[in-house]
């Protein structure tokens, strides 16, 4: 790549890649529990030197690395894995180690990124060449998109009183910008029962507004009372 140190810092290489039967937005929660090798060995990697790891949506393939019975010859004997190019970089918050072999991961997303290149390793870990896509800017929720803000407040509100204690687990975690277009956009893309290649086409929006715009006709659709 060219450039100046500012476009430089657009780009990551050999970033390790999970697929995944979901989608992270940045500012989302993701727990993990992890117990195959190829990935016990990148998150202990990531762990130690802070650094993060990609997450992409899987839409092809088992999240567990599976042998392929009808494998032809020559091949690797394993299931095929297809994931998007658009993901979300997940920075590890907390990890514990409840028994060898078994890690217990919380994770939050990050910058939202692009895979511009990707290799396997012999292990079956998937390494990518990814350009990072700029941070939504912060866009206040205008007045006609308020009630969408609202209803997401009462819903927090209503799973709060439910069981109080468990504020570490809930969807929606601290710190609140509910007065953020992309943030309340994203944190209604994270509960709402949408195909995830859906959600991927709204996370990818260069404009938090227009996202919460979509994000309002879809709960219409959905007939919710907002």
């Amino acid at each position: 790549m060219t450039g100046g140190p500012a476009a430089q810092a657009l780009t990551l290489s050999q970033l390790p890649l999970f697929p995944l039967q979901t989608v992270l937005f940045p500012g989302g929660w993701l727990p993990l529990r992890i117990f195959e090798v190829r990935y016990l060995d990148m998150i202990k990697r990531c762990h130690q030197a802070g650094a993060p790891f990609g997450v992409v949506w899987l839409s092809e393939g088992s999240e567990v690395r599976r042998p392929d019975p009808s494998a032809a010859p020559g091949g690797d004997g394993f299931a095929r894995e297809v994931f998007h190019p658009v993901g979300t970089l997940a920075r590890i918050d907390s990890l514990e180690r409840p028994q060898p072999g078994l890690m217990m991961v919380r994770c939050e997303g990050m910058q939202r990124f692009e895979v511009t290149a990707r290799r396997q390793l012999p292990h079956g870990l998937w390494v990518g060449d990814v350009r990072l896509f700029e941070p939504d800017p912060p866009v206040p929720v205008v007045e006609h998109l308020q009630p969408v803000r609202d209803a997401l407040q009462r819903l927090l509100q209503s799973l709060q009183e439910r069981d109080p204690g468990a504020l570490p687990n809930l969807p929606l975690q601290p710190p609140y910008q509910w007065d953020d277009s992309g943030w309340v956009a994203n944190r209604w893309l994270e509960l709402l029962p949408v195909p995830n290649d859906l959600k991927l086409r709204l996370m990818a929006l260069d404009n938090p507004l227009v996202r919460l715009e979509l994000v309002a006709d879809l709960l219409d659709k959905l007939n919710l009372n907002i």
